[in-house]
């Protein structure tokens, strides 16, 4: 099941709009908000969305983090660890194994983008997630957290990959030795083959570089109209 993301008492309608976006892209929807600071709705959330409108449209107003997680079994608090608490910690890959394992709700809690999770609130997690991080600069935004758990998340299901665009056919031989031969007849007229004892072994490479690249017919085309131009310039 889905994890819910609850940002608790967030500041900025851009951050929840950024946060909504971030969650779109891996499949997540349920958008929980503890007393968000300017209220809601807010109109700076809908732009920094970019497209994430139902997400936004569908998110509950709680007034305390004990009531938007009433309905979930198991609870991670995105935070650093904490000594002043007596918490499990796990890391991104452990999170999403025991949500993916988990039959109950589970939640994600993100704290205010100043100040983080109070202690009072990660007491009611069941565990803190952790992402690691570069000790020496452990700035994410709010966006950010979001993004790189929900990823992780979402590595354990069949979200649709962005369509590849078919590769286009080898050309046939043929067209190949016709660019080979188009190319050898004007090197020739301008004097490229020189020495005369190394003519042989140079056209033995110029036949292995148009080979090797596996050309389609579009781009023999291609390459013929280059040289086309490079021989004969067009008149300006």
């Amino acid at each position: 099941m889905k994890p819910v993301i609850v940002l608790v008492r967030p500041q900025l309608g851009q951050n929840i709009g950024k946060a909504a976006r971030a969650m779109l892209n891996f499949g997540l929807t349920e958008m929980r908000l503890v007393s968000p600071r300017d209220g809601w709705p807010n109109p700076e959330a809908g732009p920094a969305a970019a497209g994430a409108d139902d997400v936004l449209a569908q998110a509950a107003v709680c007034e305390t983090v004990a009531e938007a997680i009433a309905d979930c079994s198991t609870v991670f608090a995105s935070t650093v660890r904490r000594r002043d608490l007596i918490l499990p910690a796990v890391g991104p890959e452990e999170m999403a194994a025991t949500i993916h394992s988990t039959p109950g709700r589970t939640a994600i809690l993100f704290g205010p983008e100043r100040s983080g999770l109070a202690s009072d609130d990660v007491a009611l997690a069941t565990a803190i997630v952790t992402v690691p991080i570069n000790p020496e600069f452990g700035s994410l935004n709010l966006a950010q957290a979001v993004i790189l758990l929900a990823y992780e998340w979402s590595k354990g299901e069949a979200l649709a990959q962005p369509p590849v665009k078919d590769a286009e056919p080898p050309a046939p031989q043929e067209e190949i030795e016709g660019l080979i031969a188009h190319l050898d007849a004007d090197l020739l007229a301008a004097g490229y083959f020189h020495p005369p004892e190394r003519i042989t072994v140079t056209r033995h490479m110029i036949r292995t570089v148009m080979s090797k690249a596996r050309w389609s017919s579009r781009e023999v085309k291609a390459v013929r109209g280059m040289v086309r131009t490079l021989v004969k310039p067009r008149p300006r």
